[in-house]
């Protein structure tokens, strides 16, 4: 590949492309670059494997934190497990790509994004994006593109492309959108309770850069002699598609016509009517008929029947406007809600319905020290807010082995803490660490958008003061031809055999997050503004049911989340609270029980199960770090004795020394003939030297100042 490089522009910041240098064995690299991000995309084809009947296609996004100068910490030294968001990039890059190649391909394909160097200026994943696409275009594989991607910004009232992490996290707005000639392929964004129509208004911003970018690639291509790489699709015997259609449309449709069977019993008596009508038709076949001997090849007969109950499911849809269960196109299955359903030592819980999915979400309030520390390229280095996704096998009637969440997990569960996020209530004013574990106890679509709701109940039962409470609803797609239905609330027959899930998450006053996923090559901006239209009714229905069981955050935290107490003590005092060796901190936690986490600003973090320990410590660190001025009058206990004085503890944590001649105002011989240990005295802070110590008297002291010392001490 000969070397060739060319820039694309938006509002002056550049995206550069540079091909024919790096990875020269590989079916197709591009380094593509933005700012000092640079990100090496290859894509790469071989022979496909005997008797897959699916496309293989491999999408992996690498980091390597020498991209932004760094050394990777634990004890190798070197990049191990990726971190969430590297898999997140990885479905990012796949999501739009995998629509885009023909579905007969079978191939073996992976594309291999690496980031090569990070500005902490420009995020590499829209560029890894793009890059793919021309990686797969320089390949020379059937690919039904280009397709590009660019993020969408809002600063002010401005739409802005391709923001920085600055300007990311200032804004109301993260979108992304990848497009293709055909349409919008794949979107997915972020949102501050937007309005509908400013994120359709987004997208068809964020649309239109994309333009720009399949332009430019084309004339890439052309500068290079290349042409867009179009394969013919093998030829299908028909003769078995039209044997098993003869054979079991008719049922098929009495099947899907049929609204009262539940999804296991609808499931279980189409694979009947494939067993009886089609499966057992070819078996008494002779053993030369083409049929036969067709119907031999590896899933061939699970395919074409397959294929007869999708078309025959997306025909009802279309003629008839009726959905498998009975529903209309714009209904939301049934919804039930339940919250506190597990024993109070789990912080918050509930249980959220819809249909036949079912999802069990659990909160856990935490330190700040319990926050996750992040150890990738991109800015943030802590999460104070996490949901986690499980789906077990048992979620669809399988049995498989357990495994570490895979990229499905991840992907939903960042999704639904991306829709929690903006509602959260600020460090400051809540300053736990939050948790959400969603448990998927039932699939049957949409579970992601299942969690969303879940865990708003379950925070709202945990008393995490949540600025609003969030709903979400995944709609659908079936198109044919001109023809086009959008569906709410789908379930999983209609994501399996349709053409898009849409999942829109948000508050009675705008969109908190969104993500569509296409199965087709393109979408035109006009469906997708009906579908998130739509998606805000559904999202209203569903959250007026919610509002029903449960309508605010609860008063009080649970009676076993931790007691968290927040205080402020000056930075140059830390050291003295911290104690050498961490022996005072040690010391209070000891005492109390209590958890104690100190930031560098000063800010003290107390947590224990029990308030009143809680206050406890409390009191000791603002005794050692309270301020005392001279003429102060404090009642405190006598701690120890020596032969030339007391030592008082006035404030927790602060002692100060009464002199023998300070005792009394008359002659003492010994300091025992004036206190003892553990007397009560009523003390004046006489004077506190150059070296920070306390002296103390008991002189001069008037009875008013003593009696409100006596008080002030009962009070603490």
């Amino acid at each position: 590949m000969q070397e060739f490089a060319k820039s694309i522009s938006f509002d002056g910041r550049d995206i550069r492309l540079q091909t024919g240098i790096l990875a020269p064995q590989a079916g197709g690299s591009v380094l593509i670059q933005s700012g000092e991000t640079a990100v090496l995309v290859t894509a790469t084809r071989s022979t496909g494997r005997e008797g897959i009947d699916f496309l293989p296609l491999l999408v992996d996004y690498e980091e390597r934190l020498y991209a932004a100068g760094r050394i990777p910490g634990g004890f190798l030294r070197r990049e191990g497990r990726p971190p969430d968001k590297v898999t997140l990039t990885s479905r990012l890059i796949d999501r739009p790509m995998r629509p885009l190649f023909p579905q007969w391909l079978r191939d073996d394909i992976q594309i291999i994004a690496t980031t090569l160097a990070l500005d902490e200026e420009v995020p590499p994943d829209v560029l890894a994006v793009t890059g793919a696409s021309v990686a797969v275009l320089l390949a020379q594989i059937p690919f039904q593109g280009p397709m590009a991607a660019v993020r969408v910004g809002l600063v002010g009232d401005d739409f802005i492309i391709n923001p920085t992490y600055r300007e990311i996290d200032q804004g109301d707005l993260d979108l992304v959108v990848a497009g293709s000639p055909d349409g919008v392929v794949m979107v997915e964004a972020g949102a501050n309770q937007l309005p509908e129509q400013d994120i359709i208004e987004a997208i068809e911003f964020g649309y239109e850069a994309v333009q720009e970018l399949i332009k430019a690639q084309r004339e890439l291509l052309e500068e290079l002699g290349l042409q867009l790489v179009t394969e013919e699709a093998p030829e299908e015997d028909t003769a078995l598609g039209d044997f098993i259609a003869d054979r079991a449309n008719d049922k098929i449709k009495k099947v899907l016509s049929q609204f009262d069977l539940d999804k296991k019993a609808r499931d279980l008596t189409l694979d009947e009517i494939k067993a009886a009508e089609v499966t057992a038709a070819i078996a008494e076949l002779p053993e030369d008929d083409a049929l036969k001997i067709a119907a031999e090849k590896p899933k061939a007969v699970d395919t074409l029947f397959k294929k007869q109950v999708k078309k025959l499911m997306r025909q009802q849809i279309i003629a008839d406007g009726v959905r498998v269960d009975g529903r209309k196109l714009d209904e939301v299955r049934p919804i039930s809600c339940n919250v506190g359903v597990l024993p109070r030592r789990v912080h918050g819980s509930a249980l959220f319905q819809r249909g036949l999915t079912q999802v069990l979400s659990l909160v856990t309030l935490g330190t700040p020290g319990d926050a996750q520390d992040l150890d990738d390229l991109h800015p943030q280095s802590e999460k104070r807010y996490f949901h986690h996704y499980n789906f077990p096998p048992y979620s669809v009637g399988e049995t498989k082995p357990m495994r570490s969440p895979g990229r499905r997990e991840i992907g939903h569960g960042a999704l639904a803490e991306r829709a929690i996020l903006p509602i959260l209530p600020h460090h400051d004013d809540f300053p736990y660490v939050v948790r959400v574990v969603s448990e998927i106890l039932s699939s049957n679509g949409s579970t992601s958008m299942g969690s969303v709701c879940g865990s708003t109940l379950s925070l709202m039962d945990a008393g995490v003061p949540i600025r609003k409470p969030v709903s979400g609803t995944a709609m659908g797609l079936i198109k044919e031809g001109d023809e086009v239905r959008v569906l709410t609330d789908i379930q999983g027959i209609e994501d399996f055999l349709g053409d898009m899930d849409f999942k829109v998450a948000g508050t009675d006053n705008g969109i908190t997050a969104l993500q569509m996923d296409m199965k087709i090559t393109g979408l035109s901006l006009d469906v997708i503004a009906e579908a998130i239209e739509k998606a805000k009714d559904g999202r209203l229905h569903i959250l007026e049911k919610m509002m029903a069981v449960l309508d605010r955050p609860r008063d009080e935290l649970s009676p076993s989340a931790p007691r968290l107490l927040s205080m402020k003590i000056d930075p140059d005092l830390i050291g003295l609270v911290i104690g050498p060796g961490g022996k005072t901190i040690k010391g209070i936690t000891e005492q109390t029980g209590a958890k104690i986490d100190i930031e560098d600003n000063g800010t003290v973090m107390i947590f224990c199960n029990r308030s009143e320990n809680a206050m406890e410590a409390r009191r000791i660190i603002e005794g050692m770090t309270r301020k005392l001025n001279e003429g102060d009058v404090y009642a405190g206990r006598v701690t120890r004795i020596i032969q030339i004085g007391a030592f008082v503890e006035i404030l927790p944590g602060k002692e100060g020394m009464i002199h023998i001649s300070q005792l009394a105002d008359y002659r003492v011989g010994k300091v025992e003939d004036e206190v003892a240990v553990g007397d009560e005295v009523v003390v004046k802070v006489r004077e506190i030297d150059s070296r920070g110590r306390i002296n103390l008297t008991r002189l001069g002291i008037h009875p008013d100042e003593a009696v409100a010392a006596r008080e002030a001490a009962a009070n603490n």
